[in-house]
This record gives C-alpha cells, sequence and structure tokens, in this order.
C-alpha cells in the first residue's frame, strides 16, 4: 500500500491481524492479550521527508516504491502526514518553483511537526547557499510563519531556529518538548501519548528509584519522574542531551539527572569497570534502583546492557522491533515473568509493529 494515501475502512482489521501475530509471537513468554493502543487512520504522521524530483525546470515532492529506487513517483496528496504538513506542502511548493534560487539543486524537504501546531521546514541542497539564497528563504519563512531552515554539505543555515516545540497533555498535566531538527523524536504524536500514559501506568505506585537508557530528549523519562524518588538516565546522542537538559528546566524537574553516556558505557560505570569523568558528580551508590526502562533501537540490548538490566526488580521494555526485543526475553525470562504487555500502532498500513513489556523479578 502506498505510504501517501490509505484505505481506512481497513484499519481495524488490520490492525486486530498485528495483534495476534504479536500475541503468538511471544506466546513462550506470555498468555496476555497485548493492550492496542491504536494510531488516528489519518493524519497521525509529525515527520515526513521527500526527495524533490527536478524535471522540466519544475521541482515536485516525490517517494520510492519500495525496491524501486530509481524510479521516484510525484506526491500528490499525504494523507498520512499531520494537516499541518498537508497545509505547508502546496505553499512551499509554489514558493520553490516560484523562486529558481529556492528551486535549483533542490534535494530533499523535510517537515517537522508536533501536536501543538509547530512547524520546521528544512530544504536540503546539492549547492552552497549564499546571501541571496538566504534572503529568498527568509522572505519565504515570512511568508509561512514557520522557520526555514537550509542544509547542504558541511554547511547548516538557521534562520530562526532548529527546533520545534511540542506541548504534550497527559492527564491533568502539560510536558513542554524541545524537539532538535535531525534528532529522534516519536514520529506518531497520538501514540506517543499513548506511550506515555501506559508507561505512566505501569509505574503508578512505585518505589525507590529509576534508571532509564535510551531517554532521548526526556519524552518518557520528564513524566515518570513524580513516581519515583530520584531518576537517572542516560542518552548517547550530544543534542539529544541538551535538548533534555532544557526540557527538564521548562518543566520544573528537580529529582532528574541526565548523562550523556552509551548503555554499554553506563554497565561498565555500574560494574565498577572503569571511572567516568562525565559521572565525576553523579554517586551512582546512592541510588536505590527499583526500576529500570530502556528504549533501545532497533537492534535491541546488548548482551552486557541485558545482563545488567536483569538485576533489576522491574524492569519496563519498550521496542521498535519485536524481534529483538524477543531475542533479549530469551535471557531475561529466565529471571522475570511478563506482567504488562503493550502495542502501539506506531505506523498503521505497514507490518511495523512497537510493543511494551513490563517485567517483573521472578
Amino acid at each position: 500500500m502506498a505510504l501517501h494515501r490509505v484505505n481506512t475502512d481497513d484499519y481495524s482489521e488490520q490492525l486486530r491481524q498485528k495483534a495476534e501475530r504479536l500475541r503468538a509471537a511471544y506466546s513462550d513468554y506470555t498468555d496476555l492479550e497485548p493492550e492496542l493502543f491504536p494510531s488516528p487512520p489519518i493524519h497521525y504522521r509529525l515527520r515526513a521527508e521527500f526527495k524533490m524530483w527536478q524535471e522540466g525546470g519544475r521541482v515536485d515532492y516525490a517517494m520510492y516504491r519500495q525496491g524501486e529506487y530509481k524510479k521516484p513517483f510525484v506526491i500528490k496528496e499525504f494523507t498520512v502526514g499531520a494537516e499541518l504538513i498537508n497545509d505547508l506542502m502546496p505553499k512551499v511548493l509554489e514558493a520553490v518553483n516560484a523562486s529558481e534560487l529556492l528551486r535549483k539543486r533542490l534535494f530533499s524537504t523535510e517537515f517537522l511537526t508536533t501536536l501543538s501546531n509547530d512547524a520546521l521546514i528544512t530544504l536540503i541542497y546539492h549547492k552552497k547557499l549564499d546571501e541571496a539564497w538566504e534572503a529568498e528563504a527568509r522572505a519565504l519563512q515570512d511568508k509561512l510563519g514557520f522557520p526555514i531552515l537550509g542544509r547542504s554539505r558541511k554547511q547548516k543555515v538557521v534562520l530562526e531556529r532548529d527546533y520545534v516545540t511540542e506541548q504534550l497533555q497527559i492527564g491533568d498535566r502539560t510536558y513542554s518538548y524541545k524537539q532538535v531538527e535531525g534528532s529522534f523524536t516519536q514520529p506518531n504524536g497520538e501514540i506517543c501519548r499513548s506511550m506515555i500514559r501506559w508507561a505512566k501506568d505501569v509505574c503508578e505506585g512505585s518505589e525507590g528509584d529509576l534508571l532509564e537508557l535510551y531517554c532521548g530528549n526526556g519524552n518518557f523519562t520528564i513524566p515518570l519522574c513524580e513516581h519515583f524518588d530520584k531518576v537517572l538516565a542516560t542518552e548517547i546522542s550530544k543534542v539529544s542531551v541538551n535538548a533534555a537538559q532544557e526540557n527538564i528546566r521548562a518543566n520544573g524537574v528537580s529529582n532528574l539527572n541526565i548523562v550523556r553516556l552509551s548503555s554499554e558505557e553506563f554497565t561498565q560505570a555500574i560494574d565498577k569497570v572503569r571511572p567516568f569523568r562525565r559521572l565525576k558528580d553523579i554517586d551512582l551508590d546512592s541510588y536505590d534502583f527499583s526500576t529500570v526502562l530502556v528504549d533501545p533501537p532497533r537492534a535491541g540490548l546488548d548482551a552486557d546492557t541485558c545482563a545488567m538490566v536483569a538485576r533489576f526488580p522491574r524492569i519496563l521494555y519498550i521496542s521498535c522491533n519485536p524481534e529483538t526485543q524477543l531475542e533479549n526475553l530469551e535471557e531475561l525470562s529466565k529471571t522475570h515473568r511478563v506482567e504488562r504487555f503493550a502495542l502501539f500502532d506506531q505506523f498503521p498500513y505497514t507490518d511495523h509493529t512497537e510493543s511494551g513489556i513490563l517485567l517483573v523479578r521472578k
């Protein structure tokens, strides 16, 4: 099925089939039916990236069909994209085609939006961006009312800002997030909100402290802080760590420390294999970790991190790849049992499935 156009009549059945496949895949570890968190059927993607197809002195948005990377097809509609993306797409395209400076050697266009109606448009080129380009881009920025970012090889031109701000209502609180262009953010805003709500429900009534690995910009970390005495979170991306620090201040969180470490480095640190200067102000022995939250990349947890995580009484494991989560479960199930099980439909109309499990020590 084309990513730009969907048949919403099929959605309920597709989700049911995903749930059945996931339940069957995890049947060796739990008899639970997965808690289902459906996506909005349309306008759910907050991020979009398009190739810009140049032909006959005109440029159009284009995508590739899977396996046909030399045959782009022009995008005329993008119903899976956020409404704000759909509103901005024709306006950007009209302006680019009206200006040779903006059109020439334009290679790609990216849209980053939020549920709270903020947006950033990134124009990516195969040419050096000069003052003349900047003047045209500023005029477009003023017309759109949203910031423009220019990129080329070894060049990044920030006209106003390189981030968007998200406001997520969770229960009776609103959480504010700075989301920087080029860093990871959840692509489906409503599913992101569902994931946070589920994680908060899982952690309701927790005691002790929380450790989080792969924390990104604090997406889960900040809302979960109210459920624990203290929280320590790690993230390897410097951009994400800097954004997380700003998000901590923006949300008035006082019991959270974020450190720039990979999961492998943190495993070495907690095992006292070697010291890290980045932990010089953190006393690991002062933490009473009762729960660990992991949301790793598609490769899942490496063997050493998996072994380290298995020491915790409670493991909250959110995964964008059930296959590698199952590989980790083969080890973690030796010491823990599955108490909660969830399916988050981040990408409807595809085979992609995201899952969440709460593991409790046997």
